[in-house]
């Protein structure tokens, strides 16, 4: 028996008269540092059985995550990833920066035949170089943005794992660039690290408005 995600994407393929369904999210967007990560994700139909455990990475517990992670990343299935850089945040604007993000994803997907990618949200991703459709809480309605959820998700978390070791202090690995109560008294004792997001209030402040420890 199907799921309502593996049903809804079929239903979008007959309604957009689409061979292949590319689903798109992010992950990162609130965060004070780190880049937004998204992923563009295909799944065969013949491997949609396979994953009928996929839901939105939101609701997933890590463990979930990190399990279901390894399964579609373990073959079987075509997803790119794309980064878009804490500068590239502040030069853009977080938006446009996504944006970015989602076009570095799908790239690989770009000269896929009848095509439609499916886009987490209420907006296009501008510049996308395929055919696309915003679906609003699409990771809790598609199968391809949910699966893309996960990996996105996963993909950063690994990232900020690794920053956590490049810039000890901060606790990344932990709150993974959000501002929690630790990571703020982080930044009023350490001041921003490169991989901060100037652009963001709570880190400008701190710049233009220095507190002591």
């Amino acid at each position: 028996m199907s799921t309502p995600l593996q049903d809804f994407d079929k239903k979008q393929a007959i309604r957009l008269e689409a061979n292949f369904i590319v689903g798109i999210d992010e992950a990162g967007r609130g965060p004070l540092a780190g880049p937004v990560v998204a992923c563009a994700c295909f799944i065969p139909p013949s491997m949609v059985p396979n994953f009928e455990e996929v839901n939105d990475s939101k609701q997933l517990t890590e463990k979930k995550r990190e399990k279901l992670y390894r399964q579609l990343c373990g073959g079987g299935i075509a997803y790119g990833i794309g980064f878009a850089s804490a500068a590239e945040i502040d030069r853009l604007n977080i938006l446009q920066a996504t944006f970015l993000a989602m076009r570095r994803a799908a790239y690989k997907f770009s000269n896929l035949p009848d095509s439609v990618a499916l886009i987490d949200g209420p907006y296009p991703a501008a510049g996308l170089a395929m055919r696309q459709e915003p679906v609003v809480d699409g990771d809790a309605k598609s199968l391809a943005i949910a699966a893309a959820s996960i990996i996105a998700k996963v993909t950063r978390d690994h990232y900020m794992n690794i920053l956590d070791k490049l810039y000890p202090g901060y606790g990344f690995a932990g709150h993974k660039g959000y501002g929690t109560a630790k990571h703020l008294q982080a930044l009023r004792t350490l001041g921003p690290c490169r991989e901060h997001r100037r652009s963001f209030a709570p880190v400008s402040k701190l710049l233009n408005h220095p507190v002591l420890p």
